[in-house]
């Protein structure tokens, strides 16, 4: 029998307070105790019937996460749930929040996974996060697959919980900016999309306006969408070689548009005349340079 989710409320933003206990690792007695002390949570009025929200257990796994660092239970508590004045949280390593993250994707904690990606996105912004932690947590994931450990559902709970993170930050920017787009697309038969997904939320953080078509868009939709959006460039994406499509990308460029080649997947075909980038930093500075043109 596989062990509970303790991560997962019986109704999606109802946590009773005993399963929030339980998902702490605290007994609800000093559930109770923050909650009359700092004032925390649902508010003691509520009875039996006490619900902690979502954002109220992501809101007290960051409070966790600063006291393990090295802060005051009372200064936590304030960080994490006001961020007012005087609040600074510590500076943590990134090898740090790497190993934090690596234990809740192996323990298949969800939420405290989601809450792990948005304090990192948060803090460092998608370029260092996905840089300095993100990948390579992931590469220590591909790591142990070689070796042998079959760690399948840690990968699938990271990979997913990276996607949706990328997707809220994204969310704290204009959906429509100004301006021809950058147009990132995955090459047709690509499944690997996180890394145009940091480039699209880091896009949308410095204000560039940027369309993300997903992964599996089969190449007539490709054509078809730059043709109607007339992108300034169009980046297209591919993780190994028999995912690059350099078909397409001639007929993206016969079509009129900027073409650049990204990832590793286009190594092997040699230089067909299109720019190639293979890490964010170099994405990012191909898609302003064209941008800001």
């Amino acid at each position: 029998m596989e062990p509970e989710n303790v991560d997962a409320p019986s109704v999606a933003g109802a946590w009773a307070p005993g399963k929030v206990a339980e998902l702490l690792g605290v007994s609800p007695v000093t559930l109770r105790s923050w909650s009359a002390r700092y004032g925390i949570g649902p508010p003691a009025g509520a009875g039996r019937h006490r619900r902690y929200s979502d954002a109220d257990v992501r809101r007290l796994q960051h409070m966790q996460r600063l006291v393990a660092r090295g802060m005051p239970v009372r200064e936590a508590a304030a960080a994490a749930f006001s961020g007012g004045p005087g609040t600074v949280a510590p500076e943590v390593p990134a090898s740090r929040r790497a190993d934090e993250l690596a234990d809740a994707a192996d323990e298949l904690r969800y939420a405290s996974v989601a809450g792990l990606l948005d304090e990192t996105l948060g803090t460092l912004g998608p370029a260092a996060a996905w840089t300095d932690v993100l990948a390579p947590v992931l590469r220590g994931l591909g790591d142990r697959w070689q070796r042998g450990d079959v760690c399948f559902a840690s990968e699938w709970a990271l990979t997913t919980e990276i996607s949706l993170a990328f997707e809220r930050f994204s969310r704290r920017f204009p959906a429509a900016v100004p301006g021809r787009p950058v147009l990132l697309a995955c090459c047709p038969a690509e499944r690997h999309s996180l890394p145009m997904e940091a480039l699209r939320a880091t896009l949308a953080e410095a204000g560039v306006p940027v369309a993300y078509l997903g992964q599996l868009v089969p190449a007539e939709t490709v054509a078809d969408l730059a043709a109607r959006l007339d992108p300034v460039l169009v980046l297209l994406w591919s993780k190994t070689p028999p995912t690059a499509d350099d078909l397409l990308a001639a007929r993206l460029r016969d079509l009129g548009c900027a073409v650049g080649t990204a990832g590793p997947g286009w190594d092997h075909l040699g230089d067909r005349g299109f720019p190639r980038v293979n890490d964010l930093a170099s994405a990012v500075e191909v898609a302003l340079e064209h941008a800001r043109a």
